[in-house]
């Protein structure tokens, strides 16, 4: 069973925040991971979940700055994870397994946003290495953990999503252009969502993907201020002009509440927006899913892709549901 990608009615809504979503949830016992949590909307989800008893583990790239980012937050504790790096990823998740915990949350925060051409790995596009080839393998070599804690595994993704997968280029190897190949990693990101939840509902184990909304955050770091005056997104001030942006506590809100919500408890495989589950996606208007990044045999396709690149399958024994 399927949830329904339409709205359920949570109450909340684009200015509610982290800490409206977390009120009365006690997280007391819980072990979160969130991915980039010391920085933008990471770091107020980090916060928000420490604050309702949580511990929190921050891996980071730039260890230093992550533990000076979460120093003073009581819950947290920060290690080593470079996303593009599959022996990184191997090497964090091979620590936290000998820790013996479990996982009950999962959030992969971490990401870069329309950057210049660069290739890590075997020549792979940096915007889908990172943002979703890195946190596939993460999830899978977690997945032990993950497993025995019945998580709920979240992957931030972007309105950018419509602009689907390139499928015959999923390296842009003839052709690079930053925005689509941003927009091919959060399409990725909403297609593993859906089928990690396929494959791991019958553990108890959830999957949501998201979109945040629009955040002025260290996310634009590739970006030229003058893109950012020229898309009416701030002034030549740097004060943010469009009034549907949000803050980063607002932005963090649907990342909380996909991860610790009883109101989607039994429910899971979805997008979410706005702190509720988002409605499909109409052609001409803002906002809901798009029918291509929700498409089971296009997550199927690329959970293959996924893990014959990266080379870990948490699932490789297991026929995929439905397929």
């Amino acid at each position: 069973m399927t949830t329904p990608q339409h709205k359920i009615g949570s109450g909340f809504g684009a200015r509610s925040t982290a800490d409206d979503v977390l009120s009365g949830i006690e997280l007391s016992g819980r072990t979160a991971i969130v991915t980039g949590g010391y920085s933008g909307l990471g770091l107020e989800a980090t916060r928000a979940l420490a604050a309702a008893g949580a511990q929190v583990i921050v891996p980071a790239r730039r260890r230093a700055v992550a533990q000076e980012a979460v120093e003073g937050i009581d819950g947290v504790e920060v290690d080593d994870l470079d996303l593009a790096d599959l022996d990184s990823v191997r090497g964090f998740a091979e620590r936290f397994l000998a820790s013996g915990r479990d996982v009950d949350i999962v959030i992969n925060n971490a990401g870069i946003m329309a950057c210049p051409e660069t290739r890590v790995g075997p020549g792979w596009e940096t915007q889908f290495a990172t943002n979703h080839l890195g946190h596939f393998a993460l999830v899978n070599h977690l997945w032990p953990a993950i497993a025995r804690g019945g998580a709920r595994v979240v992957a931030v993704s972007s309105g950018a999503h419509g602009m689907g997968m390139h499928w015959d280029d999923v390296h842009f190897e003839h052709g690079y252009d930053r925005w689509a190949a941003y927009g091919q990693a959060k399409a990725a990101n909403v297609l593993f969502a859906v089928h990690l939840d396929a494959l791991g509902r019958d553990a108890g184990v959830r999957a949501f993907a998201l979109h945040p909304g629009s955040i002025l955050t260290p996310l634009q770091r590739h970006l030229a201020k003058a893109d950012m005056v020229d898309a009416g997104w701030i002034d030549e001030h740097g004060t943010p002009t469009d009034p549907t942006f949000k803050t980063p506590e607002q932005g963090a809100a649907t990342y909380l509440w996909a991860a610790a919500s009883l109101q989607l408890a039994g429910m899971g495989g979805v997008y979410c927006e706005d702190c509720d589950i988002a409605e499909p996606a109409v052609d001409g208007t803002e906002g809901g899913v798009h029918a291509h990044a929700t498409d089971p045999e296009q997550a199927a396709r690329l959970w293959a892709l996924s893990a014959g690149l990266t080379g870990v399958d948490a699932f490789a024994a297991a026929p995929s549901p439905g397929l």
